[in-house]
Parts: C-alpha cells; structure tokens; sequence
C-alpha cells in the first residue's frame, strides 16, 4: 500500500489530467483537502509540494494553489515519466570514527544513481530531532532514515510520521508499541560472543560499563545478552561489578576526568574483576585510561572489550572489539525505504550479525585459575 500523501498526490494529479480542475483553476485548500481525505496537514502540504515540484501546479502565498499552465495532457503525463530522484533525510545522533561513518558513505555510495541525501544530527536531544524532522518534511523530503535520540519516548514528529504512513525507517533502534521498519545490529547476540570469548579466556568476574542515557534499544539488548551468556554457562551475574553511571563517554570532553574517577572508584570497590566490557568504544578509551592511573596494565591485569572502534591498521594497539556492519546497514535501509516509495509498505524489524575483532586488549585470565580449567 502507498504512503497516503502517495495516494493524494495521484489523486488530486489525476483531477488535473482528467480536467476536473482546468488551467488557472484553485485546488481546495489544505484544510479542505485534510477533511476530505480524513488526513493530516502534514499529509495534505506532503502531497501538494510534490504536485509543485513536478510543475502540476504553483502555490501563491496567503491565496492558495493554482493549477500550472502546461497545455496537454501528454505534457502532463510526460511530466510524470521525468520527475526527479527521491529526496531522502538521514538523521544521526552523531557520527565518528567508531560509528557512523561507514554507514553515511555506505548510504552515499548506494544512492548514486537512485536519490539524494540530506545528513542532519540530533546530537540525540528530542526537541533538536523534532525541529530537524520538521525542517526536512518542510523542505519536501520524500522518506525519512533516522536513528533516533531516545527509544522508548519517541518524539511527536516521529509519531506523526507512522501515523500518516510516511517512508520511515529506523536504525539501531526500535519502537515496541509502533509499527515502524528498524534495522539493527543484532546486539544481543554480539554481546553474548563478547561475554563467552571472555569465559573461554578464563574470566568470570566480568565488569560492564553501561552509559547512564542507556534507555534505547540498543543498550538494552546488549545487556539482554550479557545475561543470557552467564546464563547459558549457569554463572551468577554479580551485578555489583556493573557499573551504569558512565555520563561522560566522550573522551574528549571537558569531564571526562570524572567518568574516568568513577570507573577507578568501581574497580577498587570490585577488585576481583579481571575484564571489563564497555558497551560503548568511548567508555572502552577512558576504562583504558582508569586502568592505566590505578597502575595495572591492559590486558595483563584487566582485559577491555568494547562495542565498535575506528578503523586501525595491524601494527597499532586495538582493542578487542564488535564490528557492526554498517554497509549492510546502511543499504538494507535505503532499499527498504526505496520499496515504501513504491507502495510496498510491509513492517520488518531486520537484526544485522556483528564480528569479534580480536585485539590487545585481551588475554587469559592470569588472576586465577578459571572454573572451566579446574
């Protein structure tokens, strides 16, 4: 089924092919046209700008829309075979070397030849992403990917999208109560391959770093997963070793030195953790660092695994890490998205697999001898 504001625009196109509204003629207004249709405003404008774009008709301001002068209805009809390439949004909370990149110029490379890309961020603050989302949907966007800032209070301009049935995809989120296409990394697997690559080196005293704005689905899956791994192996979880009051994971920013205090603080309250696993590679650079002022070494004495990590060559130090794969990301989205512009509107929730990247950040526990070896 098309998106509605599809559905509208060939209608009312159909009214000016057909002559039902001649040259000159107003077509009724967006309120009119909202009641008659029992849609939005937002659906309603959607339609009329595409109208505009493709030259069926002009709009005056404080007057109205007006049917464009174009003298046959092969001109008309030709108009349509040549319209222009899709304008797709792309809005990220940010990007950088550990993620995001990869995904823009996966995106890039496979809209070449079939749209065109305006990149934004919410820096994930809600009102940024509603003003963001506004401005894109003003601007005429034909389809939305959006990775948005929180998971479970989803912005109004979201809402209003699934709502009016707008080509929206998400990324490395989803919503539970809304029906809305998402494509992720599988995160609960990956995190439960980071946790047992762990066990298989000997460690069981496993620390996790969780940042404190944890409520997106992401985070949740991942430590979904952490727990089913100890599960699996019948281990308790000791959740003391966790630590969920990461607020800085940025390791550039001005605080840092406090997230840093605060992971140096959670290792000498747990003594006995041997790893750490930082669900975000930022946390991973300042346990790095926590690690290193307490004057042990990574991995000899602590060993630290992370989700993602910029590209590296093999002569520099890595950490061992999950590597999303955000080229399949990225063109599962734009082709998901291509099939809504068509009309093909079936929801899917699409988990990408992820792949351990061994580096050095982690050896065998030296700390003890490990449950599996006694």
């Amino acid at each position: 089924m098309k998106p509605l504001y599809l559905q509208i625009y060939e209608s009312l196109k159909q009214d000016i092919i057909s002559a039902k509204y001649k040259v000159g003629d107003q077509i009724p207004s967006e309120k009119e046209l909202s009641t008659y249709y029992n849609v939005s405003s937002i659906t309603v404008k959607k339609a009329l700008e595409k109208l505009a774009n493709e030259g069926f008709v002009y709009r005056k301001r404080g007057r109205g829309t007006f049917v464009s002068e174009i003298a046959t209805e092969d001109d008309l009809l030709k108009k349509d075979l040549t319209r222009k390439k899709p304008l797709f949004g792309l809005v990220l909370t940010s990007f950088d070397e550990s993620f995001g990149n990869d995904l823009i110029a996966s995106l890039e490379e496979a809209s070449q030849d079939t749209c065109f890309i305006i990149l934004k961020r919410s820096l994930s603050i809600p009102s940024r992403e509603d003003k963001v989302i506004r401005e894109l949907l003003e601007y005429g966007i034909d389809g939305l990917i959006i990775i948005p800032a929180k998971a479970e209070h989803y912005s109004l301009e979201i809402l209003k999208m699934v709502v009016n049935k707008f080509p929206l995809v998400l990324i490395d989120r989803s919503f539970k109560r809304l029906a809305v296409t998402s494509i992720s990394t599988d995160n609960e697997q990956a995190a439960k391959m980071v946790v047992n690559h762990l066990f298989d080196l000997g460690h069981e005293n496993i620390g996790v770093l969780i940042p404190k704005d944890n409520d997106t689905t992401a985070i949740y899956d991942r430590i979904k997963g952490i727990v089913e791994a100890f599960a699996e192996k019948k281990i308790i979880v000791n959740r003391e070793q966790w630590c969920s009051d990461i607020k800085i994971p940025y390791p550039t920013h001005e605080d840092a030195k406090k997230t840093i205090e605060t992971i140096k603080n959670h290792i000498m309250r747990n003594q006995e953790i041997t790893a750490l696993f930082a669900l975000e590679y930022n946390i991973a650079m300042l346990a790095k660092t926590a690690v290193e002022q307490l004057n042990l070494k990574v991995p000899e004495d602590i060993s630290i695994l992370c989700f993602d990590s910029p590209p590296r060559n093999t002569w520099e130090w890595n950490f061992t890490h999950i590597e999303q794969d955000e080229q399949v990301i990225g063109q599962l989205a734009l082709n998901k998205l291509m099939e809504m512009q068509n009309g093909h509107t079936v929801i899917d929730d699409i988990r990408v697999p992820a792949t351990l990247v061994k580096g050095n950040s982690t050896v065998k526990n030296r700390r003890g001898v490990s449950n599996f070896e006694k």
